[in-house]
């Protein structure tokens, strides 16, 4: 087997999904951060911009002003957090509705490389992936990245290898 092809396919692979992920993003009328930051709150109501930081991997500056656009746009709205001293952000109901839209659009790329594959090879696909994400999980901020744009519904924590391994980390 030539191992070099094989990872020159993989990330021939995930550059195009990158690629076709990021355009549907836009056509939404959002990219990059700003769509990870609509998902994470969908999965995450409550949470304190310090914690929405860290999941996107941005300053508090930059997530300050992500935020202020957000509530701009009516997608996100602060109210008080626990403490008192910090700010809780809650999706709106436009926020929720945006929500959707980028997880369905996000679907759709994702089902365009799938469709090539029987249903035997998409199982394949899937104990593979299963295998191959607990090794790229080496820190909390790794796996908030990988799954800042997951569709947590559908592959609740339990099922999750991301948290999966990222629990083991934590409670060896």
């Amino acid at each position: 087997m030539d191992v070099d092809r094989s990872l020159n396919l993989l990330g021939a692979f995930a550059l195009s999904l990158t690629d076709a992920m990021s355009a549907a993003m836009t056509d939404v009328g959002q990219g990059g951060e700003t769509c990870a930051a609509i998902v994470s709150l969908g999965t995450e109501p409550g949470i304190s911009i310090n914690r929405l930081r860290q999941i996107l991997g941005l300053s508090h500056p930059g997530t300050v002003r992500l935020v202020d656009r957000l509530v701009a746009q009516h997608l996100v709205e602060r109210r008080s957090g626990a403490d008192g001293r910090t700010v809780a952000l809650f999706l709106t109901s436009a926020g929720i509705d945006r929500r959707q839209v980028i997880l369905d659009r996000r679907r759709s790329q994702l089902q365009l490389a799938l469709n090539s594959l029987s249903s035997d090879e998409q199982h394949q696909l899937t104990v593979l992936l299963e295998k191959m994400l607990p090794h790229l999980t080496t820190s909390e901020q790794t796996a908030d990245a990988i799954c800042r744009l997951c569709e947590e519904e559908v592959c609740p924590g339990d099922r999750c290898p991301v948290e999966q391994q990222y629990r083991q980390m934590v409670n060896p």
